[in-house]
């Protein structure tokens, strides 16, 4: 059985490793690893590689970036031809990006049939790029492998066929609970002088980081947290761009306990989850590995897709409002959270369980 799995940006990354390393326990498995290129910056892509131990993918199409449109048809048209050479039994995506359901759509066109990894996740916001993507995906799979009940609720609710849905667990999971060992041996916390509380931050969603009004109350939150702490902020280029080209930009230089570092590694940035006071994103995979981590949340969304993690784990939602922000981090920091629980089947091994289903059912 030949399996084409797509990758194409960093989150990605850690959902295929487990998947890639579960092959191997299956001789009839043929795998190939193709690359879309959507992510290509060295620590966004390459490092991924190497920290997760991803074998070097078979090909890599070097999409780059460019608005939805293009990147899609860009995918669309190279991944077409890799579909005809290669001739796979399986197409497998994961996650929510334009690789998803570009070469989505490429193998059902051809009669290939299709796997997605982490489906049914919802938001009900269909203003997130993401949130159409999930959606159109799951619509054209042949089997749909979720993380969490809920996605099998929602599958179920939109009309598709139970026969087609399987709970395994959490793929992401599987490459936390493997690297944290791992992770723990960094030593970025030296490196970055941390003695001491502080909060991680990430912020990449176009909602946050494009308006400017939008990121200004973030930044007018995030003024007053460090005055009590350091928040070391690991900044996506898409941020960093939005940040420069504006006044924005002056304003952060002005808030000297706010640390922008350039993108780290998976294993340090796994450590420095893992040791804050809290954690401040917009992040759908980081609300997933906080709470296996039990470090407190605070989503700067309106909604978020991946409801067990504010129903067992440490995630809080609050949107934008710079008020709703403060009280979620003042809660915090006077220890309100209440212990968080692990999900159902987040184990570890959600790759093996979905490796035991392709090689049963296709």
């Amino acid at each position: 059985m030949r399996i084409i799995n797509v990758v194409g940006a960093r989150p990605n990354f850690m959902k295929i490793a487990p998947i890639m390393a579960a092959y191997r326990e299956h001789p009839s498995v043929e795998p190939l690893l193709v690359h879309t290129g959507q992510h290509y910056d060295e620590k966004m892509s390459d490092l991924f590689f190497r920290q997760l131990g991803i074998p070097e993918p078979d090909i890599n199409l070097e999409i780059g970036s460019g608005s939805h449109a293009v990147q899609t048809a860009r995918i669309m048209t190279s991944f077409e031809q890799v579909v005809i050479e290669h001739k796979p039994d399986v197409v497998l995506v994961v996650g929510d990006v334009n690789s998803t359901i570009a070469c989505g759509l490429v193998a059902v066109k051809l009669g290939v049939k299709l796997v997605h990894v982490e489906a049914g996740l919802r938001s009900g916001d269909r203003d997130m790029p993401e949130e159409i993507n999930r959606l159109l995906t799951d619509t054209i799979s042949d089997f749909l492998f979720v993380t969490e009940k809920s996605g099998s609720e929602n599958l179920l609710a939109e009309g598709v066929d139970e026969s087609k849905i399987f709970f395994v667990g959490n793929v992401m999971i599987d490459t936390l609970l493997r690297n944290k060992a791992k992770s723990d041996e960094s030593t970025i916390l030296d490196e970055l002088g941390l003695t001491g509380d502080y909060a991680a931050l990430t912020l990449h969603r176009p909602s946050n980081v494009d308006d400017p009004v939008v990121l200004g109350r973030l930044l007018d939150a995030l003024e007053v947290i460090q005055n009590d702490m350091p928040i070391i902020f690991p900044i996506h280029p898409r941020t960093r761009k939005n940040l420069e080209a504006s006044v924005l930009g002056k304003r952060v230089e002005e808030m000297t306990n706010l640390r922008l570092l350039d993108p780290i590694g998976y294993l340090d940035f796994l450590r420095l989850m893992s040791s804050a006071r809290l954690v401040l994103t917009d992040s759908g995979g980081i609300q997933e590995e906080t709470t296996i981590l039990k470090v407190p949340c605070i989503t700067l969304r309106e909604n978020t897709e991946r409801p067990i993690t504010c129903e067992v784990g440490s995630n809080t939602i609050v949107g934008t409002d710079v008020e709703k922000i403060l009280a979620a981090y003042r809660k915090t920091m006077s220890g309100g959270d209440s212990e968080s629980r692990i999900p159902e089947l987040w184990d570890g091994n959600a790759a093996k369980r979905i490796a035991e289903v392709l090689v049963d059912k296709v």
